[in-house]
């Protein structure tokens, strides 16, 4: 009976992974404190769901959903291409709530708060992904898959264009450089991942409501992404591994369930704080948080 609950945590920290660096993607190596990374999150696993409810292959779905949340994350850095630094956080901060409302209160489609359940295991080619094991071998390929297109992207040179916009992005401007381009690219892809994410988060757990992407959940995001370090996609990886884990370890202890929660959360915090007094860059990151 403990493989089923392996299984589970092996698939969500492959799911978080993608997650995390995506979100590392364009915090870490462009300097975009996006806050509404979590809407992204959620616009990808509603909109696949919806889509295969509609009768559209989860084959297309799964991309369609990255796409969607793309284009979110495209009206986002329209948006707020003129904004920086805390108000640029603020602002997305801002459209992670208004995504949650929508969720919330558009009941024809989300279903409110009584949120989507019953929702189908991926099935590919007539192929149903129901056992948790192929699960999690098909969320780590696409997990690797995201992590080796990243990764190709900042080691090319609109990576280090993106670093430019980050270290000196008036500098670069005056060197003849879109920078409003890039971080709108950069945005659009981060965006696209988080949306990926959310789909393989949907059909893993088979329910999804307005409470799973809270701003509970961008907190733990970006405590990953601060915990492995900035501009470090490794980081973010190991990271994912050790945020996850280690409040498992809370299942096993003779604890009430109002405990856990909190505990839970007390950890992630008391790890926090540990990263940021012994190493303020991370476990790998290569750039300081501020």
């Amino acid at each position: 009976m403990i493989a089923p609950y392996i299984f589970n945590i092996l698939i969500l920290i492959c799911i978080y992974v993608i997650l995390a660096t995506s979100l590392n993607f364009a915090l870490g190596y462009t300097g975009l404190l996006n806050l509404g990374h979590i809407a992204f999150f959620g616009i990808g696993a509603y909109a696949s769901v919806l889509l295969v409810q509609a009768g559209i292959p989860y084959i297309i779905a799964l991309p369609a959903a990255g796409v969607i949340a793309g284009f979110f994350g495209f009206l986002l850095i329209l948006a707020t291409r003129k904004i920086k630094g805390d108000y640029l956080a603020l602002v997305t901060l801002g459209f992670s709530f208004v995504i949650h409302s929508v969720l919330l209160n558009w009941t024809s489609v989300t279903r409110g708060p009584l949120g989507i359940p019953g929702i189908p295991k991926p099935s590919i080619l007539g192929f149903t992904i129901s056992s948790g094991f192929i699960y999690f071998i098909f969320a780590l390929i696409i997990a690797f898959i995201t992590w080796f297109i990243l990764n190709k992207i900042v080691n090319s040179p609109f990576g280090r264009l993106m670093q430019a916009t980050r270290d000196d992005e008036l500098g670069l401007r005056v060197l003849g450089k879109n920078t409003s381009m890039i971080k709108t690219k950069v945005l659009i892809i981060s965006a696209f991942f988080a949306g990926i994410a959310g789909s393989l988060f949907a059909h893993h757990i088979t329910f999804i409501d307005p409470a799973s992407f809270s701003l509970q959940e961008i907190i733990l995001v970006l405590t990953i992404v601060i915990v492995g370090g900035l501009a470090s996609l490794r980081g973010s990886i190991f990271a994912t591994i050790i945020i996850l884990v280690i409040p498992e370890i809370l299942r096993f202890l003779s604890l009430p369930g109002t405990i856990v929660g909190p505990a839970r959360n007390m950890i992630y915090a008391v790890i926090l704080v540990a990263i940021l007094l012994w190493r303020p860059r991370g476990l790998f990151g290569r750039v300081d948080l501020n």
